[in-house]
Order: C-alpha cells, then structure tokens, then sequence
C-alpha cells in the first residue's frame, strides 16, 4: 500500500508542477494573441470544467472511497488496491483536465483573469484529493 501511495503523491505534485507550468506558458506564449475570442466558446468550455469537476467527485466516490472499505479490512486486496490506484489517477486526470481547460482559452485569446479559475480549480482540487491511507475499522 505505501509504495503505492508515495507513487501517487510523485504523480499528483509532478501534475501540480504542470498547472504551475501552463500558467507560465500561458503567460508568455499566450497573450501574443490578437483576436476577439468567442464568448459563446467560453461558455461551452466553462459548462464542461463544471461537468468534469462532478466527475472527479463521482469518480473519486466510486473508485476510492469504495476501494478504501474494502482495504480498511482486508490489505493485501490486490484487486481493490488496482482500483484504488486507478481511482486516483483518474481523479488526478480530471482535475489535470480543468486546468488544461483555462490553458486552451489563454491560447484563444483570452485574459488571465478570465481563465485563472480554470486554473485554480484544477490546483485546488488537486490538493484536496491527496493519496491517503485508507482506515482501518
């Protein structure tokens, strides 16, 4: 369990890097645009941030939280420790995919104020789903 625990906490800091990353990026590549973006496109990519951040939460219920019952009685479950691990990754994917939202609109066009929620949710989230050890009962 621990080997895989530290493996997921090298991942989710490696992903919290990457956010930091596609602000920099964003910053320096990004503002060179010179169009008038698509508020309509705005819109649509926020309604799908809104969707993938409840599919992170429904992920993380189903693939973790179900995964730790499990683990809390019987740890050396290889099978519900895979899909604790997956449940993870996953969670960490979507939360990575809020972020590359913000990072896509930046390159669109528009202004970090407007895609830096993009941005902070994907870091926030990031940190509230730390790999933690399932307890046992």
């Amino acid at each position: 369990m621990e080997p895989q625990r530290k493996l997921l906490q090298t991942v989710r800091i490696a992903l919290l890097v990457s956010i930091a990353l596609y602000v920099f990026i964003g910053e320096r590549i990004g503002r060179s645009t010179q169009s008038t973006p698509d508020r309509n496109v705005y819109f649509a990519i926020t309604l799908f941030a809104i969707t993938t951040v409840g599919m992170t939460f429904a992920v993380w219920r189903l693939f973790v939280l179900r995964s730790e019952v499990i683990l809390a009685d019987q740890p050396e479950d290889t099978a519900a420790l895979k899909r604790w691990r997956t449940g993870y990754i996953i969670t960490y994917t979507l939360c990575e995919t809020v972020a590359l939202f913000g990072f896509v609109l930046r390159f669109m066009g528009f202004t970090l104020s407007e895609v830096a929620p993009f941005y902070v949710v994907g870091f926030a989230l990031m940190l509230l789903f730390s790999p933690r050890r399932p307890r046992i009962t």
